[in-house]
């Protein structure tokens, strides 16, 4: 290797170990978890038409100051990863950052205002980095979604079937709640929640008595068994992001049981590990010397230098 490109790779190492150094410290973290709850604030701030018109010019400086700190904030994460970029663009985490502030500069977007509020207040969906616990329900509710579309699939299915079957029976005497079948969906998706449960029943126990059948059967379906399922792939969800964050944690880090990971700092541990030595070395200043005869009978393999 030539000297020029050892000292290309030398440098690199030196800016990110540097630039490591200062996004892994805890007042990092936490000056970037202020900054995603300021920028929230500042979106609530705006909702008030009164405040916006008087204090317009201060508003429109602090989104500049969030925008910039947040360049700052991903450029010495770019940075930390100098001796290995490809490492950057393997965490999703990164990668939504990276298009959340790129949006920003973006000409397009940034004459729309209603695209840039909502790009800013993706900006809060960071602070999941900060919050292992809400970074693994939202990768949970990531994984969760195929089985959520099979959910939703079989959900429409029987929503149609009862919906269909409502309206053959009930149409003409309930045309209000089943007079069509868009109707007769609604009707149906608000049963879902239970919601007027008892009034329709009461109804349809009017025009017959089989109706209570009708009503028991999709109450069990979908209130009780659907929901069931869907909690039930949500928290099979669950367990497996638990299982990925504790993969994802650090060598250095302890995880635990509930799959937070608990930091250890380095520095804190080399300080133990020489006041133990230290310990030992007193300890043994402090113990008589042994007899001779003990001394003579340790083999010679077992004697200290």
């Amino acid at each position: 290797m030539s000297d020029p490109t050892a000292r290309a790779l030398c440098a690199r190492e030196v800016l990110a170990a540097r630039c490591r150094a200062v996004t892994e410290a805890r007042w990092f973290a936490v000056t970037v978890f202020a900054l995603i709850l300021a920028n929230a604030a500042l979106l609530g701030v705006e909702t008030y038409a009164g405040l916006v018109a008087d204090w317009h010019r201060w508003l429109s400086l602090a989104e500049h100051c969030c925008v910039a700190a947040f360049t700052i904030e991903i450029l010495l994460r770019v940075a930390a990863h100098a001796d290995r970029p490809k490492d950057f663009f393997r965490d999703p985490w990164n990668l939504f950052d990276l298009a959340v502030l790129l949006s920003a500069f973006l000409p397009v977007i940034r004459e729309n205002g209603t695209v840039l509020r909502l790009l800013r207040l993706a900006r809060i969906l960071r602070a999941a980095r900060f919050l292992p616990q809400l970074r693994v329900v939202m990768v949970a509710v990531g994984r969760s979604l195929p089985g959520t579309v099979s959910f939703l699939l079989v959900g429409a299915l029987l929503l149609y079937l009862y919906a269909m079957v409502g309206w053959v029976f009930f149409a003409d005497h309930d045309p209000e709640h089943f007079g069509s079948i868009g109707r007769a969906v609604l009707t149906l998706f608000l049963l879902m929640t239970l919601d007027g449960l008892g009034d329709a029943v009461r109804a349809g126990l009017e025009i017959s008595r089989w109706s209570f059948v009708y009503y028991a059967s999709y109450v069990l379906l979908a209130s009780f068994v659907l929901v069931n399922v869907l909690i039930g792939v949500v928290i099979t969800s669950l367990e497996e992001a638990r299982d990925m964050e504790r993969e994802r944690a650090p060598e250095g880090d302890a995880v635990a049981p509930s799959g937070a990971a608990v930091p250890v700092d380095p520095e804190l541990l080399r300080e133990r590990i020489a006041t133990a030595r230290r310990a030992l070395d007193n300890l043994e200043q402090a113990l008589p010397p042994p007899p001779r005869d003990a001394e003579q009978s340790v083999p010679a393999c077992g004697r200290r230098p």
